[in-house]
């Protein structure tokens, strides 16, 4: 359960405004070692926490869906595609809690998958947002 009591089929049902409007959700979706500033509230992952995630199918499959569902969310809306939009934080996020919680070579293939939408877009995110997602 999220923060306002939403399990993982919920926000997988989500539709995309829903997606784009709710703004407390990926910060659970995809949680990170760090306190999110957005989302204070959000979990904060221990050692012990990454090990249970990576361990666990529930949770794989879990993850898995969840970056389904917001790569199919990024390929059909384009109004993300500018130089600043709060969806380059959220990529981020999605990368580096991949990297943590699923390994290098899926979080490296969603990244690939962004870059290549914003190719197909012509190249609309700035240098300092790409070196973000590079970094992630």
């Amino acid at each position: 359960m999220d923060g306002a009591g939403r399990d993982v089929f919920e926000v997988l049902a989500f539709d995309d405004p829903t997606v784009e409007q709710v703004h407390d959700f990926i910060q659970w979706a995809f949680p990170l070692r760090e306190r999110s500033g957005a989302n204070p509230g959000a979990p904060v992952l221990t050692t012990e926490d990454v090990e249970q995630i990576r361990d666990s199918m529930a949770a794989q499959a879990a993850l898995a869906a969840l970056t389904d569902r917001m790569a199919i969310f990024y390929y059909r809306n384009g109004h993300w595609l500018t130089a600043s939009d709060h969806n380059h934080l959220r990529i981020t996020r999605i990368i580096k809690s991949l990297r943590l919680l699923r390994g290098e070579e899926l979080a490296d293939a969603f990244r690939t998958l962004i870059l290549a939408r914003v190719e197909e877009a012509g190249a609309p995110i700035g240098k300092p947002t790409l070196g973000f997602w590079a970094r992630a």
